[in-house]
């Protein structure tokens, strides 16, 4: 039972960064950014690439510069180009494919056996013992949650955030939509990047496929969290609800995965159901609450 706490939290802690991610993009900026898959691979990529060669820190900021060109170059699709949100992220996310194979030494994967990490020379120092992954990962979240909640108070953030709320107002109020729909996306996908850098370090492998349905799970778990801290109007609870939902949702796949209540075939449908129910959850309580409204009306 240890483990598997340990494994909900760590990954919990790493996965959360998409989560807030999703958050600049989809909650504040109401764009949906199908980036997602590939820049998380593009940061595993670059971060294990980097530290096959011995620079496993210098992997880390490399990855978070790459994921940011990475949300440059949707952001100028999308606003340059005329592309729609959607297809301006596919369209970014297929040819990631390439750039990453091309990141990994056109190999479909890269492992880091006997290789030095940001973890391994974290537990080296003795902070944490057994539990240097989680302190490690705690560190950077609470980092990245405190870095966007200081950056949605700056005028810039603020500007941002009023884009996604009325962008026909912000550009009547001299605030070029443009530009604040490319600085919200090329952060976002910087968080993404960074997620898939220090997972590629805790997991000592970037495998092509890694980031396959990462964007819906990191928006189920956005949405569990929300749904159990109630903060969809505060911007501190949204912040934590990214952390909290990608731990209750490890939580719950490293049970069913540890106790294999499910079997193994079975996960990916498991999973589907999650995600599936964590979306539709706002909407069932709603309608849970409007039922219970019409039945005291009535009596």
């Amino acid at each position: 039972m240890l483990h598997i706490l340990q494994t909900a939290l760590s990954l919990g802690c790493i996965y959360s960064l998409v989560a807030l991610a999703l958050f600049l993009s989809y909650r504040i900026l109401d764009i949906a950014d199908l980036t997602t898959d590939g820049c998380f691979v593009l940061g595993m990529a670059v971060s294990v690439s980097f530290a096959a060669k011995g620079h496993p820190i210098l992997g880390l900021f490399l990855a978070v510069l790459a994921g940011g060109c990475a949300g440059f170059v949707t952001a100028f699709l999308q606003t340059r180009l005329g592309v729609p949100s959607i297809l301006a992220g596919i369209i970014t996310n297929t040819g990631l494919y390439t750039v990453n194979l091309m990141a990994m030494g056109w190999s479909s994967n890269v492992s880091l056996i006997k290789q030095e990490t940001i973890f391994t020379m974290f537990r080296n120092t003795g902070i944490g013992g057994s539990w240097y992954a989680i302190v490690l990962g705690a560190c950077v979240s609470f980092a990245c949650m405190a870095l966007m909640y200081w950056f949605l108070s700056t005028r810039i953030g603020l500007s941002i955030r009023a884009t996604g709320d009325n962008r026909d107002m912000v550009s009547a109020s001299s605030i070029n939509p443009m530009f604040t729909i490319t600085v919200g996306l090329t952060l976002a996908n910087c968080f993404t990047a960074l997620s898939g850098a220090i997972a590629g370090q805790l997991q000592k492998s970037a495998d092509i496929n890694a980031g396959t349905g990462i964007v819906v799970i990191g928006l189920a778990t956005l949405i569990i969290g929300e749904t159990v801290l109630n903060g969809r109007k505060n911007i501190a609870r949204n912040i934590l609800a990214c952390l909290v939902g990608n731990i209750i949702y490890r939580l719950i796949y490293a049970i069913v995965l540890q106790t294999r209540i499910i079997p193994i075939e079975g996960l990916k449908l498991m999973t589907a159901l999650i995600v599936a129910l964590a979306i539709a959850m706002p909407t069932i309580r709603e309608n849970i609450e409007l039922q219970s409204r019409v039945m005291r009306e009535t009596q």
